[in-house]
């Protein structure tokens, strides 16, 4: 008896299974291809991208760097003429101090020009050991053989303090030769105190040497009343047996009164056997910042009554 056989079916299940797991495999194969094609290429291409953006952002910061150093040279450039132009501006302000300093000094001398001129042409100052001492310089006797020179050393008058000096340099050089000279303030303090109540010898030493002692600086007290100076010196220094000028420098008079102290200083001044002055007193008047006509009316007053004669300066 024959067996049976069994019909044999092409597309059975397992037949199907396995030609859709290759068909899927083929799909899944194609899929994958495709896929990984387009990410490599988007990739690749957002990579140049990134690497053109990141060259891009190095040129532009080694840009900057150089546009920064170029901006710190020429800083430091502006910085160094800035510093130049500092030391410039001071030096220009050092020397205009000078300038003024020193136009100062000859403003001062030339305010004094007009007696030393008039002297020089007054007063024969090279023959005068064998001439009579009786000339006038600019309305002042030169004739006295001592000079005392009564300061106001109030700080107005400090403020002028060049001026003062060289007009009294220009009093002692109307005098060709004198015997002896003293400096006094207001007060009665004497410049030298190791001369007090003694005359200083009028030696071209002795007289540069006091006049650059001034010149330094007097630190003393003072009133601006030559009431008290004036009384130390008529009372040290004039004797009926010489012949002695007084020179009162000064701007104002801060007094109470005038004609007590005009009084006082005749009585004191007037020589008892003769009747006439024992020195002559001269004033000259300086312009200040704080000058009034005080000065100037008293010392007008007491320069007519002892001989004297009144000077005011020009500012």
């Amino acid at each position: 008896m024959k067996a049976k056989r069994i019909p044999l079916e092409i597309f059975s299940l397992s037949f199907l299974d396995v030609i859709s797991c290759g068909f899927g495999a083929v799909v899944l194969l194609v899929l994958v291809s495709n896929h990984a094609d387009s990410i490599t290429s988007s990739s690749t291409e957002q990579a140049e991208a990134a690497l053109n953006q990141v060259l891009s952002a190095e040129d532009q910061v080694e840009a900057l760097k150089k546009q920064l150093s170029a901006e710190q040279d020429a800083l430091n450039a502006k910085q160094i003429l800035i510093a130049q132009m500092q030391q410039s501006a001071q030096q220009a302000e050092s020397q205009l101090s000078d300038d003024k300093n020193q136009n100062e000094k000859l403003q001062a001398n030339l305010t004094g020009l007009s007696l030393v001129e008039t002297a020089l042409k007054k007063a024969a100052i090279s023959q005068r050991s064998t001439l009579a001492r009786d000339e006038e310089v600019g309305g002042i006797p030169v004739d006295s053989d001592y000079v005392v020179f009564i300061i106001d050393t109030s700080g107005s008058m400090r403020e002028i303090w060049n001026r003062v000096a060289a007009e009294i340099e220009n009093v002692i050089n109307i005098h060709p030769k004198i015997k002896g000279f003293q400096i006094l303030n207001d007060n009665g303090v004497h410049l030298v105190s190791a001369y007090q109540g003694q005359w200083i010898p009028d030696t071209p030493a002795r007289r540069a040497g006091v006049i650059k002692l001034f010149k330094g600086g007097w630190n003393s007290a003072s009133n601006s009343s030559p009431v008290e100076g004036l009384e130390t010196a008529l009372k040290l220094y004039a004797k009926p047996d010489q012949s002695v000028s007084i020179y009162v420098f000064g701007d104002d008079y801060t007094g109470s009164s005038y004609d007590p102290v005009i009084d006082t200083l005749v009585r004191l001044n007037t020589n008892k056997v003769t009747g006439k002055p024992l020195a002559k007193v001269h004033g000259v008047g300086f312009m200040s910042n704080y000058t009034t006509n005080r000065f100037s009316i008293l010392m007008r007053e007491v320069a007519k009554r002892n001989g004297g004669t009144f000077l005011a300066l020009p500012r």
